[in-house]
């Protein structure tokens, strides 16, 4: 990655922290803020926490397509304006409503896809991967440090000060955006990082794909649910007021991270990804369950604590494998749009475990919504055990065109096909008509990098 890719890389990875960090920032507080208002409800709390990812699902997608035709740089900074005038909303209301409102206007700006079609254009194919790395470890590192600093934040700013904040992340991440962030010389369609609207259906339809959408719908839809109650159980149980949370936050955060390493290593071997995927749904489940009963009745403090320390290993482990199992599974001329269902349905599950983890705490409490959402995790874990484990293969990108932009003759260009197909660990060649682009699945051990390396230099 030389100098000007590892720029514009970390430049548009702040960013996309900057934003996950507004969003993930009120997840510990706000369910004890919304509880306040005096209209409020269990559903209407959990309506308020999960509304935002409602809108962030049905608008990922057309953001990112609009920006194939407008730029990337007008849709991120439409994007990051709403999402700024939505937190000053929140920050301003004085009902549940408007509250509500100023949620749902935060997640209208939905530009993850835009950014990753940004970071797309303005780095080589061959960088691709670890650029998209770099991007997802950040965003990974502030959902860890919004959870462990919110309650701190909240004590020195109060809830609304969180969302004025947020606020001022997005003008921050709008003035990186136009300085630190060059201007690509052109808008191109990248398949395997962008979604492309003819596509949707197909991934949609893809068994493997379609289990890990479930699995990440699962997954949120549990996160957001368990912390539509755990504050109030935290204040309940442990009679600790919300300023003190963070002596709870902080440290299971940390040492999660410490019970999540040696999964995650273990990753690296292509061979235990399906054990491991399991393994984590299992430890889920189990952390779900010793919510439930830590929950129940007067509450056992010691043990709601063990589960929710279980709770962050194995959410950890699997917010880590999901989006490289994606990657692994979707078609390689498809990688884009497969990533932008999921990232779709990631938000939609968070709405979903918002208004339905409030529903269901509303009439059978915190121990009821607890064993509910186990309930849900142990289809998920079902799901595994009865399907085969996935085809995994990783992806390369391939530019068929000369260095000087000349299209390639057919025949030559069917040439290079054939000698990329009969290169040793690729698996499949796919070359769509009218694009100078050959989009590989290969196995990277058995990949002969040096054949496939002279290929791409003839």
């Amino acid at each position: 990655m030389n100098s000007a890719e590892r720029r514009a890389v970390l430049a548009l990875s702040t960013i996309s922290s900057l934003r996950i960090f507004g969003l993930f920032l009120l997840l510990p507080v706000l369910s004890i803020y919304a509880a306040r208002y005096p209209d409020s409800t269990p559903f209407t709390i959990g309506l308020a926490m999960g509304i935002y990812g409602l809108t962030q699902a049905v608008l990922q997608i057309p953001f990112g397509l609009l920006s194939d035709r407008i730029g990337r740089k007008p849709v991120i900074t439409a994007g990051l304006v709403i999402f700024a005038i939505g937190s000053v909303i929140a920050a301003l209301s004085t009902s549940l409503e408007w509250l509500i409102v100023g949620r749902a206007i935060q997640g209208g700006g939905a530009v993850s896809a835009a950014v990753l079609a940004l970071v797309a254009d303005l780095t080589r194919e061959e960088q691709r991967g670890k650029s998209m790395a770099i991007i997802g470890m950040g965003i990974g590192s502030m959902f860890l440090l919004s959870i462990s600093v919110a309650t701190p934040l909240a004590n020195v700013f109060g809830v609304e000060g969180l969302f004025w904040l947020t606020a001022i992340s997005a003008v921050l991440a709008i003035a990186i955006l136009h300085l630190a962030v060059p201007t690509p010389d052109s808008t191109l369609l990248h398949r395997d990082v962008a979604p492309v609207w003819n596509q949707v259906k197909d991934v949609l339809l893809d068994k493997q794909l379609l289990r890990l959408d479930l699995g990440i719908f699962v997954l949120h839809f549990t996160m957001t649910a368990v912390f539509v109650v755990l504050p109030a159980e935290l204040v309940r149980i442990g009679e600790l007021p919300l300023v003190a949370h963070w002596k709870v936050y902080l440290p299971v955060v940390l040492l999660s991270v410490i019970g999540m390493s040696p999964l995650v290593m273990l990753t690296s071997r292509t061979h235990f990804n399906y054990r491991i995927l399991k393994v984590a749904s299992l430890i889920v489940l189990l952390s779900l369950i010793g919510l439930a009963i830590a929950t129940a009745g007067e509450g056992r403090y010691g043990v709601l604590l063990f589960a929710l320390w279980l709770y962050f290993v194995g959410f950890n482990v699997l917010e880590a494998m999901f989006p490289s199992l994606v990657s692994r599974v979707a078609p390689a001329a498809s990688k884009g749009s497969a990533s932008g269902v999921y990232n779709s349905i990631q938000f939609f599950g968070i709405f979903t475990g918002g208004v339905g983890g409030g529903l269901v705490a509303q009439y059978f409490g915190s121990s009821g919504l607890f064993w509910f959402v186990g309930t849900v995790m142990f289809g998920w874990l079902v799901s595994c055990q009865l399907l085969t484990p996935f085809k995994l293969a990783s992806s390369r990108v391939i530019n068929l065109g000369s260095e000087s932009g000349e299209i390639l003759s057919d025949s030559h260009r069917a040439s290079l096909i054939d000698k990329l197909r009969n290169v040793r660990g690729v698996q499949e060649v796919t070359v769509l008509d009218g694009e100078q682009i050959a989009y590989l699945k290969v196995d990277d051990k058995e990949l002969d990098t040096d054949a496939l390396f002279q290929l791409k230099t003839t």
